[in-house]
């Protein structure tokens, strides 16, 4: 087995056995479940808000924490007298995360589907394309958490600060068609906004925004590249 491998599986384990993982895949299933038994088949906000959620605290929370907490801890320092570089863990922490955010997300679509009978997208290629972009866009803002935060409590709270009035003006607190038009045109700038909008348009079955795709790329991009540098490795 190379030592690629070898990391991964023992950053499985470490990602299996953190509170945070369950917390990121349960909290939205709560959310659909406890909310979506009021709601009709035909409804096509919440499974879309649950999505948003979930990808919002593993980019905003779970990863930023875990990058910056190695760092603080000289983990990464001390993998670069190995044959394991410390680029190598990034990149697998970064694709353990957006296998997480995927096992969540085909967890809500699964409940929303056998419990909820909540129908689904009728397009799945817009959906996939709507579900990497705003991933990477989420992703992104996260990195540069971890780039810049101190130490792992830090990046704790700083993705932490981002996400709530975020998630408000995504429409995640409060569905959009009960929030002033101002905010919600300003939470479509946002990267968590855009995501969540542009899910609801899946599942509406209507035309997505390019506007709204153009904001995600810009966010992952910008973002990325920012976090790239001026992040640390000790």
């Amino acid at each position: 087995m190379s030592a690629t491998a070898k990391l991964t599986v023992v950053e499985t384990k470490l990602l299996l056995r953190e509170p945070g993982s369950l917390f990121t895949v349960v909290i939205p299933l709560f959310i659909l479940v406890v909310f979506g038994s009021s709601l009709g088949p035909g409804d096509t906000t919440l499974l879309p808000m649950a999505i948003a959620i979930a990808i919002g605290l593993v980019g905003l929370y779970l990863m930023p924490t875990a990058l910056a907490t190695y760092r603080e801890k000289g983990i990464l320092r001390r993998l670069s007298t190995t044959p394991v570089r410390p680029a190598s863990l990034l990149v697998v922490q970064l694709t353990l995360q957006f296998v997480l955010a995927i096992v969540s997300c085909g967890a809500l679509l699964a409940v929303a589907a056998a419990v909820l009978g909540a129908s689904l997208p009728s397009s799945a290629l817009s959906l996939i394309a709507v579900f990497v972009l705003g991933t990477a866009s989420m992703f992104a803002v996260g990195l540069l958490i971890a780039a810049l935060a101190p130490s792992g409590r830090a990046a704790n709270g700083i993705g932490v600060l981002l996400y709530f009035p975020m998630a408000y003006l995504a429409g995640l607190m409060q569905p959009a068609s009960q929030m002033p038009a101002i905010l919600v045109r300003i939470g479509e700038f946002t990267p968590l906004g855009a995501f969540r909008q542009s899910l609801q348009d899946v599942w509406a079955g209507t035309a997505l925004d390019p506007v709204l795709l153009v904001v995600m790329a810009v966010y992952a991009v910008v973002f990325g590249l920012a976090a790239a540098k001026f992040f640390r490795w000790e």
